[in-house]
C-alpha cells in the first residue's frame, strides 16, 4: 500500500475513507459529525506507477478518485454512523458523477484499510444495494492514498462560500440523521477571529508562529483549572496535567481528551517534529515530544500560551463548563 499524508493516527483510533464526489463538501461533511478526529482530502485507489496530483487527476488517466480521509473514535461514532452519513449525501446509482460534477475523479467508493472495516463495510453496502435499481459505489480495500495539496484542505472553512455539490443543510443536519451529538465548538468567520484575538494570539493560532520562551502568560502559572482554545473556547488541557518545565513554554504531559488534539507532521524550520493543533478551531499550539526526562510520563506538549485561555476551577461553572469540574474530584 502506498501512503502519503500527514497526520499521525492517534492510539485507538480508526480511519476510513470515503469518495463522494468533489472532496471538499465530503470533507465539510465529516468534519461536522462529532467523534470524527480528523479529516483530510486526498486521492486514493489510482494506477499504483503514478504519485498524482490535482492536475493529474483532473486532465489525465490515472484512476485517482477524490476521496477523504476520515479519522474516528469509534466509542463517539461507530462506523455504521460514518457509512450512514455517506449514503445521506450521494446518489449510488450514476458513476463516474456526483451532483454536477462529471469525470473520472468523482466516481463513488469506500476504502477500508483493514479486514475489520472491510466486513462492516460490505454488510452496510449489501443493505444498501438492495434499495437501489442500480447500485455504483466501489467497495474496496484501499491500495494508494496521496494527501491532496494543501490549498484543498479546509476548503469550505477557508472559503465559506465556496463551490459545493452537497446542500447546507446537510452539514446543519448531519448529527441528528445519524444519531451523534453535535459538535459544541465552531471556528468564528475570518473577520470576527480577526477583532477578537491581539496580533500575537493570531500569528500563533493561525499562522503558526511561536511566542518567544519565557515570554507566555502561563509558561510559570500553575492555578487550579482548565486551558481551553482561545479560538473555540473547547476544553484542551487541565491544570492537573500541566508540569514545571525548563523549556519556557507551558508543559502538560496529557490533553483532557485526544479528541480535542490533533497531530501533524511539520518540517518547517530545518526540523522534523509533530505538531499539535486543536480539533474545532485548527489552531496551532504547539508541538508534541517524547522522552522527555521532566515530564511524569515522558511526553511533553509543548504548548504556546497564546493559543490558550485559562479558565479558573472556581469560575467554571459560570463560564459554561461545569460538566469537566469532576476532573478535580
Amino acid at each position: 500500500m502506498v501512503l502519503k499524508q500527514t497526520y499521525i493516527l492517534p492510539e485507538r483510533a480508526q480511519e476510513i475513507y470515503f469518495a463522494g464526489g468533489c472532496f471538499w463538501g465530503m470533507e465539510k461533511l465529516y468534519q461536522s459529525i462529532s467523534g470524527v478526529l480528523y479529516v483530510e482530502s486526498g486521492y486514493a485507489n489510482g494506477k499504483k506507477d503514478i504519485v498524482p496530483d490535482y492536475n493529474s487527476v483532473v486532465f489525465g488517466d490515472t484512476g485517482y478518485r477524490e476521496t477523504v480521509r476520515v479519522v474516528y473514535e469509534p466509542w463517539q461514532v461507530s462506523l455504521e454512523q460514518l457509512l450512514t452519513a455517506f449514503f445521506y449525501v450521494i446518489d449510488p446509482t450514476v458513476e463516474k458523477q456526483q451532483g454536477n460534477d462529471t469525470g473520472d475523479q468523482y466516481q463513488t467508493g469506500i476504502y477500508y484499510p483493514d479486514e475489520g472495516s472491510g466486513r462492516i463495510v460490505k454488510a452496510f453496502a449489501e443493505k444498501e444495494k438492495k434499495k437501489h435499481h442500480k447500485f455504483a459505489v466501489e467497495i474496496e480495500p484501499l491500495t494508494s492514498y496521496f494527501t491532496a495539496e494543501e490549498y484543498h484542505q479546509d476548503y469550505l472553512i477557508k472559503n465559506p462560500g465556496g463551490y459545493c455539490h452537497i446542500a447546507q443543510s446537510a452539514f446543519e443536519k448531519i448529527n441528528e440523521v445519524i444519531g451523534t451529538k453535535p459538535i459544541g465548538y465552531a471556528k468564528p468567520g475570518a473577520q470576527t477571529l480577526r477583532d477578537k484575538l491581539t496580533d500575537l494570539q493570531y500569528n500563533v493560532t493561525q499562522k503558526g508562529d511561536t511566542e518567544r520562551a519565557f515570554t507566555g502568560e502561563y509558561w510559570d502559572f500553575y492555578e487550579k483549572g482548565i486551558y481551553v482554545d482561545i479560538v473555540t473556547g473547547e476544553p484542551l488541557f487541565s491544570s492537573l496535567d500541566k508540569y514545571k518545565s525548563s523549556c519556557g513554554w507551558p508543559s502538560f504531559f496529557a490533553p483532557i481528551s485526544y479528541k480535542s488534539v490533533i497531530f501533524k507532521e511539520d518540517s518547517s524550520h530545518g526540523m522534523n517534529r509533530t505538531e499539535v493543533k486543536s480539533r474545532s478551531g485548527d489552531s496551532h499550539l504547539g508541538h508534541i515530544f517524547y522522552g522527555e526526562p521532566e515530564s511524569p510520563n515522558g511526553v511533553r506538549y509543548c504548548i504556546n500560551s497564546a493559543s490558550l485561555e485559562f479558565i479558573p476551577y472556581d469560575h467554571m461553572e459560570e463560564r459554561g463548563y461545569g460538566e469537566w469540574i469532576k476532573l478535580f474530584n
